[in-house]
C-alpha cells in the first residue's frame, strides 16, 4: 500500500489555500519528500508528519517553486530538527541549484546537521527494495532533466489461508518463509512448497506522478494501468496554446490521457490561481470520470482490494 499525503497543490507561486509543490509518499517504513517548493517545512508540521524517517527528497525539476523548500528544511534540521541521514536525489541541472542553496547560502561554513548525500540521477530504477521500487523518466517541461516518477510494488502470489488450513499449516515462520517463496518442513516431518499454498502472480500497486509537464506523449507508456496516476493540470482547454507555450497540461489534456492509458484513478495538482478548483474538475470528468483534484493535506491510500 502506498499513502500520498500533498503538502502543496498550487501552480509556480502560492495562493491563501495552496503552498507550492510537496508531496509525502509512503510505504510501510520509507517515507519519500517528492518535490519541497518554499514554506514546506511548515506544511510537514501542520500535517502532522514530523520529520522522523523523512531521510529522502526527489525533485523532479530545476525551477524555485519545486526545490526552494529544502534551504528552510536544512535550517530547521540545524537548529532544532535532528536526522542521522539525508539524501537529495536530483537530475544534474537541479542537483547543481540545490547544491548552491544549501552550501552556498543556508550552511556557510557550517557543516551539514546530518550525513547528507547530494545524489544525481537519471532515468531508470533509482530505489530498489524487496518489496517495491521507484523509478525516474523523462519528461518535457521547460529545460533540461525534467522528471517524473514511478512508485510500485513488486508483482507477489497471494497467500492463500484457506489451502494452508486444508495443509494444517501452523501460524508462525512456516507461512512466512512460505510466503517468501521458499519450501519449509513441518514439526511432523512433512514438506510444504510455495505452490502448494500460492495463488497466481498479481501486479503490485503502481502510482505515477507526472511531475511539471507540457507534453503528453512523453508519459504514454510509463502511466498506463497505473491504480494512480498525480498529473499537473495548470491551465483549463481555453487557454491551451498558453499551456503549451509554458510547458504544462490542462486538465482535458490530462483527464484524455489517464482515459487512453487505462489508468484507475486521476488526481490533478499544480492548480492555477486562475481558475476556480470546481471548473478545473468538471472540465477534467467530463473526459475521466474517477477524477479529483488534490488540496493541501488530502490523503490517498492506494491499495488493492486483497490487501490486509
Amino acid at each position: 500500500m502506498f499513502e500520498i499525503i500533498f503538502l502543496g497543490t498550487s501552480a509556480s507561486a502560492p495562493s491563501i489555500n495552496r503552498n507550492l509543490s510537496a508531496q509525502v509518499i509512503s510505504h510501510n517504513e520509507f517515507r519519500f519528500l517528492l518535490d519541497c517548493g518554499e514554506g514546506t517545512q511548515r506544511q510537514i508540521l501542520q500535517a502532522g508528519l514530523g520529520f522522523r524517517r523523512l531521510n529522502r527528497i526527489l525533485i523532479t525539476h530545476h525551477h524555485l517553486d519545486h526545490l526552494l523548500g529544502i534551504g528552510g528544511l536544512i535550517s530547521t534540521f540545524m537548529r532544532w530538527e535532528t536526522i542521522d541521514e539525508l539524501e537529495i536525489m536530483a537530475a544534474p541541472t537541479a542537483l547543481e541549484r540545490i547544491h548552491t542553496l544549501i552550501y552556498g547560502v543556508v550552511l556557510g561554513k557550517n557543516n551539514p546537521p546530518m550525513e547528507l548525500r547530494l545524489t544525481e540521477i537519471k532515468p531508470g530504477v533509482i530505489f530498489d527494495h524487496a518489496e517495491f521500487h521507484v523509478s525516474a523518466f523523462s519528461v518535457t517541461h521547460r529545460g533540461p532533466d525534467c522528471l517524473g516518477f514511478i512508485f510500485e510494488e513488486k508483482a507477489k502470489r497471494p497467500f492463500l489461508v484457506e489451502k494452508a488450513e486444508k495443509l494444517n499449516i501452523p501460524p508462525g515462520p512456516w507461512r512466512k518463509e512460505l510466503v517468501l517463496g521458499k519450501s519449509v518442513q513441518l514439526a511432523d516431518g512433512r514438506v510444504i512448497n510455495p505452490d502448494d499454498v500460492l495463488g497466481e502472480e498479481k501486479p503490485g500497486i503502481k502510482v505515477v506522478f507526472s511531475g511539471d509537464v507540457g507534453d503528453v506523449d512523453c508519459l504514454r507508456g510509463f502511466i498506463t494501468d497505473a491504480d494512480l496516476f498525480v498529473c499537473e493540470a495548470t491551465y483549463l482547454d481555453e487557454e491551451a496554446d498558453i499551456a503549451a507555450q509554458f510547458g504544462h497540461l490542462t486538465a482535458r489534456q490530462a483527464a484524455e490521457l489517464a482515459a487512453n492509458e487505462n489508468v484507475k484513478k486521476l488526481v490533478l495538482t499544480h492548480i492555477s490561481r486562475r481558475y476556480r478548483e470546481k471548473d478545473v474538475q468538471d472540465e477534467a470528468r467530463r473526459y475521466f470520470s474517477n477524477c479529483y483534484i488534490a488540496r493541501d493535506f488530502d490523503v490517498y491510500k492506494i491499495k488493492r482490494e486483497d490487501d490486509e
